[in-house]
């Protein structure tokens, strides 16, 4: 009979925050497959539990992960964590998880923190419903078509960004979405200089033009309000062509998608956009 693998989340910054179970599990399972054993070790240490790691992160190999199942399969149990958090959402623990599903090896969740609820928590901004995004695409011209798809969204949306990329993606949601529009910039959620600043778009590019980003960021941002449903003019369309065609989009690509998004013909853009040229 084949083991089990739990997904068992971890702390997102104060060691504290884990649970007992969690605890439990950690020492009960055959082994643990960690992003970063070093990370990982720091926690096991803390609460004086010994437990073989086995690193598994995103260049691991197949031939690691089937190595991995075929431990389970042989009835050992295991347990997968993520540096921070819950794993297997944008983790690289998602592959054993799909791995399991098809070779019909159980699979449990040991629940722990989330850096993405705690974000929307702590937004202010109402969370009747949320979309998470994750880290958005870092090629110019597959940003553009997901911030494209995303400028008629309702609900929040929650972004995971590294310091050293906040200034730019700050500057893309501005161009996409509008400078008033809402966002908090969660960071360092649960740490020692956990900060949460709430201002519009603008104010967050203006703020971080003097302020050097530090620590690890979830953006929460204002979903599109009712308005957003009027008609937009071929104006306000050649715009958002424009925009995309800048960002490294084909003309005839990005008449097609701003079609899709604004309800007008994509031939009445396209060739209002080569009228101007």
């Amino acid at each position: 009979m084949s083991g089990t693998l739990y997904i068992i989340g971890t702390p997102i910054g104060n060691m504290e925050d884990i649970t007992l179970r969690q605890l439990r599990m950690l020492e009960e399972v055959d082994f643990i497959c960690a992003e970063d054993t070093r990370v990982t070790l720091k926690l096991l240490n803390r609460y004086e539990i010994k437990k073989q790691l086995v690193s598994f992160h995103e260049h691991s190999t197949e031939a690691e992960a089937e190595q991995i199942i075929g431990r389970l399969i042989s009835g050992e149990s295991c347990g997968v964590v993520t540096d921070a958090g819950m794993p297997c959402i944008s983790d690289p623990g998602e592959v054993l998880v799909k791995l399991c599903a098809e070779k019909g090896i159980d699979v449990k969740v040991v629940p722990g923190p989330s850096a993405v609820v705690s974000a929307v928590a702590l937004s202010a901004m109402g969370a009747k419903r949320f979309m998470f995004e994750g880290f958005l695409p870092v090629p110019k011209k597959e940003r553009a078509e997901r911030l494209e798809l995303l400028r008629g969204e309702t609900g929040l949306m929650v972004f995971y960004e590294a310091p050293h990329k906040l200034k730019t993606t700050l500057a893309d949601l501005c161009d996409f979405f509008g400078g008033e529009r809402k966002i908090a910039l969660c960071r360092e959620l649960t740490k020692i200089h956990e900060e949460v600043l709430r201002m519009t778009l603008a104010e967050a590019c203006s703020y971080y033009s003097e302020h050097e980003p530090k620590g690890e960021f979830v953006l929460v941002l204002e979903g599109a309000s009712g308005d957003a449903d009027e008609e937009i003019t071929i104006e306000q369309a050649l715009e958002q062509v424009r925009r995309l065609v800048d960002m490294g989009e084909r003309p005839v690509d990005a008449c097609k998608a701003v079609a899709k998004e604004s309800g007008l013909r994509k031939s009445d853009i396209y060739a209002a956009f080569c009228a101007e040229k």
